[in-house]
């Protein structure tokens, strides 16, 4: 038999509402020490690190200061003194140009399959200071049949150099035309540009000489005139003596021009002429309109109008315009316009917009290629000529100068279309 005895509450404890821990005053002193000892260290701990941030933000500044004072007046400093050790050695550089000059060649090998056309364009607008070697070659018309035979014998004393290693040498031939008469137009290096707009009637190449500097060819070429008597004396032969290269980047060595008007050639005329600077001929003019978005970094180029000069009308050909920017020597992806029919004076009014890099607006350069197919059946295209506008070291586009000065809004110009 189980009995439950109930004491009585501390009346007092109850009252009062303290709560009293089962420990002794020595166990209570002891955590308060260790709590109080951990705040110190972790107060300690933020300090120093508050401390350590400022005392990093402050010292480097002064620390370059110093090593630049150092190296200011290193040379003032009495060396006399054997029992202090010399301050090491240091020579400041600025390596600003050279960073430039490796960034400008970083961006050209990096895109090697992009730059097959740029570099082809800058190949072709390059220029030679020196021209060797000379072509032999025959020319004969046929008054009655108005059949003209231009036959490439041979090319001599070419002379390479580390451009042109290894020579694969070809002659490539053009029939130029003169036919009307275009505006006065200013090219970039300040000179007038012809005002004849020519055209090209045909165009030939020769088989390519492998690792040889006194190529000999043989080939032979004819085409047939239109029935007009006074259109051989406005005939210029163009050949151009190039070097080979797989990425369609061909060099120009030199070139020959030979007006047929003022020859006679009614009978077989073997010449041979030494190779001259190559020159650039006006096709066309082309209206371009202009307008730079500083706010969305992007650039409107518009294709307005294109003259041209025709020899033969054509109901299948048609042409169409390739557009690019090259910014700090790398181009971006190009743009087409669309296929129209050729005429005199075709029409486009095109507008097409390019998104720029975080690059500085003189570092770009538009480039423009008109090309010529034909709507029925498959032939390759023909390109008919290039221009390009922008700021080079010499000198700077007029066009592109209206263009910055006019921001948002369109500018128009003529532009002259070379070959």
């Amino acid at each position: 038999m189980l009995t439950f005895v109930e004491f009585p509450a501390d009346v007092e404890l109850l009252s009062t509402g303290e709560l009293r821990m089962p420990f002794s005053d020595a166990v209570k002193y002891c955590i308060l020490g260790i709590s109080i000892l951990l705040l110190l260290v972790a107060l300690a701990i933020l300090i120093w690190q508050i401390f350590r941030c400022f005392s990093e933000t402050h010292t480097s500044y002064p620390h370059q200061d110093t090593v630049n004072t150092d190296l200011l007046y290193s040379e003032e400093k009495p060396s006399g003194a054997e029992n202090y050790a010399s301050p090491p050695s240091t020579k400041v550089v600025d390596v600003r140009d050279e960073a430039r000059r490796l960034t400008r060649c970083l961006s050209r090998a990096s895109f090697p399959s992009e730059q097959n056309y740029a570099e082809s364009d800058m190949r072709e607008h390059q220029t030679i200071n020196r021209v060797h070697g000379s072509l032999r070659f025959s020319v004969y018309y046929d008054q009655l049949q108005a059949f003209l035979v231009v036959t490439v014998l041979q090319v001599e004393g070419l002379v390479g150099s580390s451009q042109t290693s290894g020579l694969q040498p070809f002659v490539k031939i053009r029939l130029m035309w003169a036919g009307s008469e275009g505006t006065e137009l200013e090219s970039q290096e300040g000179q007038a540009t012809p005002s004849v707009l020519w055209t090209v009637l045909q165009e030939w190449r020769t088989r390519v000489v492998k690792g040889s500097c006194n190529p000999l060819y043989g080939d032979q070429f004819s085409c047939i005139l239109q029935d007009n008597k006074d259109m051989i004396n406005h005939i210029t032969l163009r050949m151009e003596v190039r070097n080979f290269d797989k990425f369609s980047r061909h060099m120009v060595l030199g070139e020959v021009r030979v007006p047929l008007g003022k020859m006679n050639i009614s009978f077989p005329l073997e010449l041979q002429e030494d190779l001259q600077i190559p020159q650039k001929d006006l096709v066309g003019e082309v209206l371009l309109t202009l307008k730079y978005l500083p706010t969305s970094q992007r650039l409107e180029v518009g294709l307005l109008k294109v003259r041209t000069a025709i020899a033969e009308p054509s109901s299948d050909a048609v042409m169409h315009a390739r557009i690019s920017i090259q910014c700090n020597q790398s181009k971006l992806r190009y743009q087409k316009t669309s296929a129209v029919h050729r005429c005199p004076v075709t029409v486009f009014n095109e507008v097409l917009m390019f998104s720029l890099p975080d690059v500085p607006l003189e570092q770009c350069k538009i480039l423009v290629s008109m090309y010529e197919t034909q709507s029925t059946g498959r032939s390759n295209k023909c390109l008919l000529g290039q221009l390009s506008v922008g700021k080079d070291r010499s000198s700077e586009d007029e066009h592109w100068t209206l263009m910055v000065r006019s921001v948002r809004q369109p500018v128009a110009k003529w532009h002259g279309l070379l070959l």
